[in-house]
């Protein structure tokens, strides 16, 4: 039998929902779990200060930003502020890293699909091997080709298919521009919270949600 190729940037929802039997649903237990240990964090003055800091930049220059300068100047600050690199619970932070699996669809043709997230963090320290959690970042609100959500949606059905944890929650999140949205898969079920703008308030949302991330995957590797 030959076997077919998808790439994660081919993928949709839809060819995800159709074809692995992936369901999108109102909300899940992990991302319940995660908003309500984001709410518990307090952040400190100085990370108060980080955060305008970062805010202000996005600010001044969201409009006119490519993808590069996006990631150079906001996004990867605020992931270094949390600092992801735990070599003590043997996760990292890595960024456009290889993942394959294969994965069998709903016909039983065998599927490899692959790509290079954005972001991933995973078990490992100088390579990834276990992914946790994967990232996909857009510019614009709305790419001409490709969906920001199906890219990272693939990219966390590779990470479950490759921890054999169907049960165990795998975390993902797509930045569209100024906005940010936080998804959780649990076997065949996926979730998508609602967007939030990180030129507003909501910039402390999405920290706390990266810090509470941090926390739930020590719990895992502990």
């Amino acid at each position: 039998m030959v076997q077919m190729e998808k790439s994660f940037s081919d993928c949709t929802l839809l060819y995800l929902e159709k074809n692995f039997g992936l369901e999108q649903v109102d909300t899940l237990a992990g991302l319940t779990n995660w908003l309500q240990l984001s709410e518990e964090i307090t952040l400190s003055d100085f990370e108060k200060e980080e955060l305008a800091l970062f805010q202000s930049l996005l600010k001044d220059n969201i409009l006119h930003w490519n993808e590069q300068e996006l990631s150079l100047h906001f996004i990867g600050p605020m992931f270094s502020s949390v600092r992801f690199t735990n070599r003590q619970h043997y996760f990292n932070l890595f960024a456009e890293r290889p993942i394959e699996t294969t994965v069998e669809d709903l016909n039983r043709q065998v599927i490899r699909l692959f790509g290079k997230p954005d972001g991933l963090i995973a078990t490992g320290y100088r390579e990834p091997e276990s992914p946790f959690f994967c990232f996909t970042e857009y510019k614009k609100h709305r790419e001409p080709n490709g969906e920001p959500e199906g890219q990272c949606l693939s990219a966390m059905l590779v990470g479950q298919t490759i921890n054999q944890k169907p049960g165990q929650a795998m975390y993902g999140c797509f930045v569209m521009g100024r906005d940010w949205y936080f998804m959780v898969l649990e076997g065949q079920s996926y979730c998508i919270s609602r967007g939030y703008d990180a030129t507003t308030e909501h910039l402390y949302v999405i920290f706390k949600m990266l810090k509470a991330l941090k926390e739930t995957i020590k719990t895992l590797t502990s």
